[in-house]
């Protein structure tokens, strides 16, 4: 019999699939679908530092009494965070799988006296989705990634439950990074986050967002270094996101060392039900190369595994173009 469990942050999952945070997981009843569908485990939609100093800024533009704006501060970030809380515990109360948060923050001090009122909520895991856009030419990059590492050990003293970090993958050191976090307490890292990217349209004139949904071609950018970490740090447990679009993208994953993989664009372009077609894959895959469970080819091919572990290494396309006259 094929088993699909596998675990991740020291939580136990019924399959490999994650559903990231999003909009989708903003909804009870949607997640109880995924969980329906195959869903190893959900987190829920970010909390998100800027939106909600944003709408503070806005309530209070042009505004000159002091105490008001104080109360308007308090008032939208205390009703922000309740009615967060309230979707965590509405998920947990619906579904057996794993409830996993998730803030999006950009400074240490306002959010760790709030991870604490996560886990009271009943959240399995906490997933930190942080970023420092590095556009200071005085600042030194130490100093960013430093950042990242304050943020998430103050978290840390604050909750019991397990605490993921998802990076982005603009690190001069990615494993020099997850090592850091590991050494601080993370339970794992997500390899790796898919952030706002601006485009210019040039008939108007004006800068917006670029391709919001990923494709199945963004498994390269976490591919490689999935069977890098997984081999150079196995301790720590690994998500893969981007990318992930059929079962035999998890199943690359996982080959790689993933433990779990995160989706999302392939729910809003197929539906969550696609979940089933998914696992469906992956399972028909095994049985087809005899393997009962994920630990039988995890890491299979990662860096450590490979003959030539340069493979994973090189950076050149001048093997192949080199080919073509």
């Amino acid at each position: 019999m094929i088993d699909l469990s596998t675990t991740y942050a020291g939580m136990t999952l019924k399959s490999p699939f994650i559903v990231s945070s999003s909009g989708l997981t903003s909804s009870i009843e949607r997640i109880r679908k995924m969980a329906s569908a195959g869903a190893g485990g959900v987190v829920l939609k970010s909390l998100f530092e800027e939106q909600i100093m944003h709408e503070i800024g806005s309530m209070s533009e042009g505004g000159s009494h002091t105490e008001a704006e104080d109360y308007l501060r308090a008032y939208t970030r205390e009703n922000s965070l309740d009615n967060y809380l309230a979707l965590i515990r509405g998920a947990r109360d619906t579904v057996d799988i794993p409830v996993m948060a998730s803030i999006n923050c950009v400074k240490a001090r306002e959010w760790v006296e709030f991870a604490g009122q996560i886990q009271e909520a009943g959240a399995d895991a906490l997933e930190l989705n942080i970023y420092f856009l590095p556009v200071d030419k005085d600042k030194n990059p130490r100093d960013y990634e430093a950042a990242y590492l304050d943020v998430a050990a103050g978290v840390i003293k604050q909750v019991s439950i397990p605490v993921i970090v998802k990076l982005g993958d603009g690190f001069s050191s990615i494993t020099w990074m997850v090592d850091q976090l590991y050494k601080r307490g993370v339970a794992a890292v997500v390899l790796f986050n898919r952030f706002y990217t601006p485009d210019i349209d040039t008939d108007n004139l004006t800068i917006g967002s670029s391709e919001v949904l990923s494709s199945p071609a963004d498994i390269r950018h976490s591919l490689r270094w999935v069977g890098i970490i997984s081999s150079r740090i196995g301790k720590m447990d690994i998500a893969a996101s981007t990318g992930v679009h059929s079962g035999m993208a998890a199943v690359k994953q996982i080959l790689a060392g993933a433990d779990a993989v995160q989706v999302c664009s392939v729910l809003y372009r197929n539906g969550i039900d696609y979940l089933r077609d998914m696992v469906a894959e992956m399972r028909k895959w095994m049985e087809k190369r005899g393997y009962d469970s994920l630990n039988d080819f995890r890491g299979k091919m990662n860096y450590s595994n490979m003959k030539d572990p340069s493979v994973y290494e090189r950076s050149q396309f001048i093997r192949y173009f080199s080919r073509m006259h």
